[in-house]
């Protein structure tokens, strides 16, 4: 569908029998918070593949409402910009500047654009990198030399950017893969009709086909006319050199990846018949390997629509899934095959197979592994040893073995992937001479390094630890230590074990470093400023507490800067986001680190701290269920329980009151926020923003919810807010997006509450915001969302007790 959109905030407030209506101007938050909101986001870096260079890109301030509500196509779960052919969300960055590691040159990418600049990619052989340029009217390939910093166009504006990254380097550095516009097409895209022709019809099958709720779908013709014209695309070779060669036919190519010997081309491409039910990337699809004239070498799978795979977490399709080339070098395709159907009702002591296919294709594949739970990928050695991990979402089960060349198979660690406690880390990778992503691993092979989080009841402390993969031995070469959180970017030298991190205290911003196991001297890469100082006289303290069921919590606590507790008591703010368990140890594990820098940006409930309020960030809300129980058959008490012991104790320190506590939260934070205001009497307000509430609207599944409404319809009923609306009888705000993309999320969900809380005599206001999605961009938008906030927990929170703070 087409959309133009109106400009202005819709606000409708029900107050007992009183409704109000207005579209009014967007209004800005208070100036402590319109200043840091108009600052520039820290830069992020790029490390080159030879670790001799960083790429600083810098980013821009929140866009204006102009752009972000600017007319879009929503086609098959994805929303275009007509006007470039690109996806309708640019954003991108405003400058690139080279800066040396082991030196001190630094050198600004010398371009013609100030805006619109893609993620930069590095070519194998790290002399230069390129990056998309969306302008007014298409996309257009520039690639930089690092040696000069010089950066010059490869193509017109007419890259076809609407699924994905358009371009991928050849192995060899001398060019990229690309998909653009096809010409010729018609300089207009089709027409939709402004008088029908008839009905839209379909009919079922009646063979089950579940699915859940999906936004921006195809629904008519007339779609499917302007998907074809905007998703076919054209497979295109740049040279450095400026040449330029068509590969193969025009197709809706969703990918073109050249082998790691730069041999053959791994092509897959979307055909009829399309689906009103499901997003693209369940579309019949074929996967096939192209020679560089885009002659046909070998077709893996022709793969049939996708809209009767079940809903659970753990099926998957029929047929081959996750085909890549191996990353270690040649041409092998490797992929895994479901042998139960993937279904995971159906008893299977192998779930999946995983395979491999070497050039040229013709013989039979080899079986690489055989996995009692799902295929989760294959990480490579530059030796040929192969670390396959499998996953099952229902158990939080999670295995890695290593395959040896001979075929020879290990179990490196048997996981559970909620247990932040025991997570060994990952395998830092680097890249090969071709440009793959392989393990990185002593110049002999015998020991990959693994980087992790490091979460402890001490919060989060990352480390880099040196495993033995023929003994799994692991040394632990370094951890970070108070009152610091830095964390491993890439290691720079496996012999010296010298590595960039980046480092952040409380009071210093996150920066680039230099560290070698066993010196304290640091060489520091970055010097970026505090970005909002405004903020540094907040304090913050990672507080741990217990539910009344024995159940660990913990939050972080902010103050905002020259409180004292003499003043008395701050009104406070709890904003949270439930998660689900399967086990009690899991659940009660502390998240977060007490030394991270924290500066507000964005939509932030944080920037509450600068109106005078405290702020409970994150209080963990675990859903669990333990062995044969499902976590949501007791969500709302559990909910109700990890609540009323944030509260607790934040008044057990002496810095809040009961009766000045409002509660909020985004998307599954809005639906907890509703429901614990229809279910306790703990908080005086509510804010809910881009949340579900009727769960009857998402039948057939939710969050992590894997039964449909009609095998438990006592729980879809219990969980939604929707069915105690007349239970709410606190204020409650709601925001939300106009055009919300999120599963689920539907606006239709906030106009029926809002409806229900107003029918039933509650107190609610609910905010339109047009051109928004989700989560929201818009300058605009993002400052009357904060205004709304303020406004809201002022009227309703801030004066409702008798034991304030002194302003």
């Amino acid at each position: 569908m087409f959309i133009n959109r109106v400009i202005l905030v819709t606000t409708v407030l029900a107050v007992g029998a009183s409704p109000l209506v207005a579209q009014d101007r967007y209004l800005d938050p208070p100036d402590a918070i319109a200043k840091i909101l108009d600052q520039p986001l820290t830069p992020i870096a790029s490390l080159s593949p030879d670790g001799q260079w960083l790429l600083l890109m810098t980013r821009p301030t929140l866009p204006p409402i102009a752009e972000v509500a600017a007319p879009d196509e929503r086609l098959a779960g994805v929303r275009v910009n007509p006007r470039t052919n690109g996806s309708a969300f640019v954003g991108g960055f405003t400058g690139l500047v080279l800066r040396q590691v082991n030196g001190n040159v630094e050198r600004p990418v010398r371009t013609e654009a100030t805006e619109g600049i893609g993620t930069p990619s590095w070519s194998p052989d790290a002399m230069h990198f390129a990056f998309t340029v969306t302008g007014e009217n298409g996309i257009t390939l520039w690639v930089a030399d690092v040696a000069s910093g010089e950066a010059r166009a490869l193509s017109g504006a007419d890259l076809n950017g609407v699924i994905g990254s358009p371009c991928e380097w050849l192995p060899d550095s001398s060019g990229l893969l690309c998909r653009r516009v096809v010409y010729g097409r018609p300089a207009v895209a089709p027409a939709r009709r402004t008088i029908p022709v008839g009905p839209i019809t379909e009919e079922s099958s009646g063979r089950a086909a579940p699915n859940r709720t999906y936004q921006d779908l195809l629904s008519s013709p007339e779609d499917e006319l302007l998907f074809d014209y905007y998703f076919t695309s054209q497979v295109t070779y740049y040279g450095l050199d400026a040449s330029r060669r068509d590969i193969g036919s025009p197709a809706i190519h969703t990918r073109a990846d050249p082998s790691p010997d730069g041999r053959y081309i791994l092509v897959e491409r979307i055909h009829r018949p399309y689906s009103y039910h499901v997003p693209l990337y369940r579309f019949p699809s074929v996967i096939e390997v192209w020679d560089f004239n885009g002659g046909l070498v070998h077709s893996l799978a022709d793969l049939p629509l996708q809209e009767e795979v079940p809903t659970s977490f753990d099926a998957v399709p029929v047929g081959p899934r996750s085909v890549s080339w191996r990353a270690d070098g040649g041409a092998t395709l490797v992929w895994a095959e479901a042998k139960d159907e993937g279904d995971p009702r159906n008893a299977a002591d192998i779930r999946d197979e995983v395979y491999a296919l070497a050039a040229p294709f013709s013989g039979t594949p080899r079986v690489l592994a055989e996995l009692e739970f799902r295929y989760g990928g294959t990480d490579w050695t530059a030796g040929g040893t192969a670390l396959v991990t499998e996953r099952w979402r229902k158990t939080r089960q999670e295995r890695i073995w290593m395959v040896q060349p001979d075929g020879a198979a290990r179990l490196l660690f048997d996981l559970v992937s909620e247990d932040r406690y025991n997570d060994p880390g990952s395998p830092l990778m680097t890249s090969t001479k071709m440009g793959s992503r392989v393990i990185q691993t002593s110049a002999d092979g015998r020991y990959a390094f693994l980087s992790g989080t490091g979460a402890s009841e001490e919060g989060d402390r990352p480390f880099l630890d040196r495993y033995e993969l023929a003994t799994g031995n692991i040394t632990r070469l370094w951890r970070s230590s108070a009152p610091y959180y830095e964390r491993v970017i890439a290691l720079l030298d496996p012999a010296r074990q010298r590595f960039v991190t980046l480092r952040e205290s409380v009071d210093e911003p996150p920066n680039y470093f230099i560290r070698q196991v066993g010196q304290n001297r640091l060489t520091q890469l970055t010097r970026f400023p505090d970005p909002a100082p405004e903020f540094a006289g907040v304090t913050k303290e990672l507080i741990t507490y217990t539910r009344n069921d024995g159940v660990q919590l913990s939050a972080t606590l902010y103050l905002p800067e020259g409180y004292t507790k003499a003043q008395g008591t701050l009104p406070f703010l709890l904003w949270a986001y439930p998660r689900e368990f399967r086990t009690a140890d899991a659940a009660a594990q502390v998240v977060g680190s007490p030394y991270r820098f924290t500066r507000p940006s964005g939509s932030t409930h944080l920037f509450l701290l600068l109106a005078g309020y405290g702020v409970l960030d994150n209080p963990t809300m675990p859903i669990l269920g333990e062995g044969d129980a499902e976590p949501n058959d007791t969500y709302v008490e559990q909910l109700v329980a990890s609540a009323q012991a944030a509260v607790d104790k934040i008044v057990e320190l002496g810095v809040a009151d009961r009766n000045r506590i409002g509660i909020g939260g985004h998307s599954y934070g809005a639906f907890m926020t509703a429901n614990l205001l229809a279910h306790s009497d703990i908080f005086q307000a509510g804010i809910a923003r881009s949340g579900a509430y009727n769960r009857s609207l998402t039948p057939f599944g939710f969050q992590a919810e894997e039964r449909t409404y009609w095998e438990r319809r006592d729980i879809y009923t219990r969980m939604s807010p929707f069915t105690y609306a007349d239970r709410i009888n606190e204020p409650i705000l709601m925001i939300h997006g106009q055009d919300d993309n999120n599963s689920g999320t539907f606006p239709i969900q906030s106009e029926r509450m809002y409806a229900a809380i107003k029918g039933n005599g509650g107190k609610a206001r609910l905010v339109w915001l047009p051109g928004e999605a989700h989560g929201y961009r818009a300058r605009e938008s993002v400052g009357h969302t904060l205004r709304e906030m303020v406004d809201w927990m002022d009227r309703f929170v801030k004066n409702a007790g008798s034991h304030a703070a002194t302003p």
